[in-house]
C-alpha cells in the first residue's frame, strides 16, 4: 500500500520506519526538512528495543502536494494544534477516496479537520481519528528511534462514525491495533494526555523552570495521582453526559499496554515499562501545555457547557496555565463557537 507520513517527530518517525518494515510503500512529509537530515542522508529510519530494523522511507518532501499524491492512506502525525492548517492545505489537491487519520485526534479533531477541510474543497474523502499514537517512542537523532512501548488496542472513529468499517478494513490491513468506537466524541473523550500532562507540568513547574530534569511518571507522587484520579472523574462526568462509560485513566493504562501491575494509578504508572525513565519536558513552552491545553482541557470544558456540568477542576488547571504561559487559548483552540457547534442536538446529529 502506497502510506504517506504527515510529520517527521517522534511518532512520525516511527511509524514511518514501522510501516516500511511491514512492506508498505512509505511518503514522509516535514515542513522543515533542515530537522531531519539524518533520515534523508540514510533514506529511511532505524527502529530500535520493541521493533527492531531499518524501514526505508521512498520518498522525503515538504511539498505536501507531492506528499499525498496517490497516496491510498494519510496518516496525520502532528501536533493537534496543525490539524487545522493541514486540512487547509491538503484541500486543494486531495484526491476522491484517499484516507486521513489524525494520529490522534486529542479532542473534537477530526471534527476541526473536517469542517476546515470542505470549506476548501467538495472532494469526498474519509476523515477519520484515534484515540492515541500507537508508540510511546523517543527519537535519539541520526534517524534513530527507540520504541518504548506499543499500545495493544486503539479505539478508532470516522467522521461521520457510518465511514469507521472502511477506514478499519484499510488501516487494520496496515497493523491491526485499532479497534471500533461509536463516534469522534468516543475517541475525543478518552485522550487521556489531556489528564495526564498538563497537571504533571502544573505541579513541577518551578523544577522544570529551574532547568531541572526529572523522570516525568517514574516520579509521580500519591498525593498527584491522586488529583488526576479527581481530575478524571470529571472527565467520565462529561462522558456519561454524552452517553459513554468511559474508562478511567487507571484502566486505561491496563486496557492499552499488557503486563501492567500495580493496584493504584500512581503504582502502575510508575511500573509501566512504556513510561520507563521519560524525561520531563525543559521548559513550561512545550506541547504537553501548547497542544494538551487547547486541544484536550479546553474542549472538555466546552463540551460539559454543551452538556451543561460543572467542570471547577478542569477550569483551574485551565486557567492556571493558560495565566501561567500568558497565552489565550480560546482564541485559536477548539471552542463550541471556533468550532461551529451550535447546540446539542445538532452536534450529536452530525456525528
Amino acid at each position: 500500500m502506497k502510506i504517506t507520513i504527515i510529520g517527521a517527530g517522534n511518532g512520525g518517525q516511527a511509524m514511518s520506519g514501522h510501516f516500511s518494515l511491514l512492506g508498505h510503500d512509505v511518503t514522509l512529509y516535514n515542513r522543515d526538512l533542515s530537522k531531519i537530515p539524518d533520515i534523508i542522508k540514510k533514506k529511511g529510519v532505524l527502529l530500535k528495543e520493541k521493533i527492531n530494523g531499518f524501514g526505508e522511507v521512498k520518498f522525503i518532501t515538504d511539498d505536501l502536494s507531492k506528499a499525498i499524491k496517490g497516496a491510498e492512506l494519510v496518516m496525520i502525525v502532528t501536533t493537534a494544534n496543525a490539524h487545522k492548517d493541514i486540512a487547509r492545505k491538503v484541500a486543494s489537491f486531495a484526491e476522491p477516496g484517499q484516507i486521513f487519520i489524525l494520529n490522534p485526534g486529542r479532542t473534537l479533531g477530526a471534527w476541526e479537520f473536517k469542517k476546515e477541510f470542505y470549506k476548501n474543497t467538495t472532494t469526498r474523502v474519509y476523515i477519520a481519528e484515534t484515540q492515541s499514537l500507537i508508540y510511546a517512542c523517543r527519537s535519539e537523532g541520526n534517524g534513530e528511534v527507540r520504541i518504548i512501548g506499543i499500545k495493544e488496542k486503539i479505539p478508532l472513529s470516522a467522521l461521520p462514525f457510518t465511514d469507521t468499517s472502511h477506514v478499519l478494513d484499510v488501516i487494520n490491513s496496515v497493523y491491526s491495533c485499532f479497534v471500533r468506537a461509536e463516534n469522534i466524541l468516543e475517541t475525543g473523550l478518552e485522550n487521556i494526555g489531556a489528564i495526564f500532562h498538563p497537571p504533571l507540568v502544573l505541579f513541577n513547574a518551578a523544577t522544570i523552570e529551574r532547568g531541572e530534569t526529572f523522570y516525568f511518571y517514574n516520579d509521580l507522587t500519591p498525593l498527584i495521582a491522586e488529583f488526576l484520579v479527581k481530575l478524571d472523574q470529571e472527565r467520565l462526568g462529561i462522558g456519561k453526559a454524552f452517553g459513554f462509560d468511559l474508562l478511567s485513566i487507571s484502566d486505561w493504562i491496563s486496557y492499552s499496554y499488557s503486563g501492567i501491575t500495580g493496584i493504584t494509578l500512581c503504582d502502575k504508572m510508575r511500573n509501566n515499562p512504556a513510561y520507563f525513565k521519560i524525561l520531563s519536558p525543559t521548559s513550561l513552552e512545550s506541547r504537553l501545555i501548547l497542544e494538551d491545553v487547547p486541544t484536550g482541557i479546553l474542549p472538555f470544558i466546552e463540551l460539559a457547557q454543551l452538556a451543561r456540568i460543572e467542570t471547577p477542576f478542569l477550569k483551574s488547571v485551565f486557567l492556571i496555565l493558560q495565566g501561567m504561559v500568558n497565552r489565550q487559548f480560546e482564541e485559536d483552540g477548539r471552542t463550541l463557537k471556533n468550532l461551529g457547534i451550535e447546540n446539542y442536538h445538532t452536534f450529536v446529529s452530525n456525528l
